[in-house]
């Protein structure tokens, strides 16, 4: 019997404290696995590591999910960093694109989260907001630091994300940066009501999609089922999908009503 799908989830790496460590560490929120894995998918997480060893990786996989996380490098796009942009992580980010483009290589699914779908653009020449509110005038895309806070998103008819997820939905929101400059081969699959892209989907793949949003905290995630989906209709693409084989400590838990807001 085959097994379930295999998604590798790309991962931070940043300090971490533990008990009584405080250590370099490759982390990441509980709720993408669980998400992964309420879809029917098998998660393993890919902590960054030599952009020479992502085709090998990747070869392994179903599927990719990009995890949200830090502003890209500006430089990537060929930007001055904005004073508002945080610290590049570029070890992440040589990373990350490599795992990318070999997941395009071989056009198995893929889905980036925040972050990813802002490295999704990018690889495909796009550019970015690097601070949101200098565009659109106000803080709603993230108006407290440390809280996932709800906004509305308007899908595209025609889409794939539109076909997930049609008309107008609450999405669980927390990006100060933004696509500007859309890249070759992608259109766009949804907007907040200030015209913000929320959600991006490729033109030349057989499911590479990009959602603005953080879909692993909202109380459904169709967007990741039909990543995981996707990834099973391959029919084992993967050289490992062979025959035979809770408590969190986060301020969001996905399921619920986006949590309170900080006062």
């Amino acid at each position: 019997m085959p097994q379930p799908p295999l998604i590798g989830l790309t991962t931070y790496l940043a300090h971490a404290q533990w008990g009584e460590w405080d250590l370099p560490a490759a982390v990441l929120p509980a709720a993408y696995a669980d998400c992964v894995r309420e879809a029917g998918g098998r998660a393993v997480l890919l902590p960054p590591d030599a952009p020479e060893a992502a085709a090998d990786v990747v070869e392994r996989l179903d599927a990719i999910l990009l995890a949200g996380g830090e502003d890209l490098d500006p430089a990537l796009y060929g930007a001055v960093p904005h004073p508002r942009t945080g610290p590049p992580v570029r070890e992440r980010d040589a990373w990350e694109r490599a795992v990318l483009a070999a997941g395009l290589a071989r056009d198995i699914p893929v889905l980036g989260v925040c972050r990813g779908m802002q490295l999704m653009n990018v690889h495909e020449g796009g550019t970015l907001i690097q601070h949101l509110p200098d565009r659109v005038g106000h803080d709603g895309h993230n108006p407290y630091r440390g809280h996932f806070c709800s906004h509305a998103v308007t899908t595209a008819p025609g889409t794939r994300v539109g076909g997930l997820l049609p008309g107008t939905h609450q999405v669980a929101t927390h990006h100060h940066q933004a696509v500007d400059r859309l890249g070759a081969g992608l259109v766009v699959a949804a907007r907040a009501a200030d015209g913000t892209v929320e959600a991006i989907e490729s033109t030349r793949h057989r499911f590479a999609v990009g959602v603005q949003w953080h879909p692993e905290m909202g109380a459904d995630a169709p967007v990741v089922r039909a990543l995981v989906a996707a990834a099973d209709s391959a029919g084992g693409t993967a050289p490992a999908r062979t025959a035979g084989r809770n408590a969190r400590t986060v301020r969001n838990v996905p399921g619920r009503t986006f949590p309170a807001q900080a006062p």
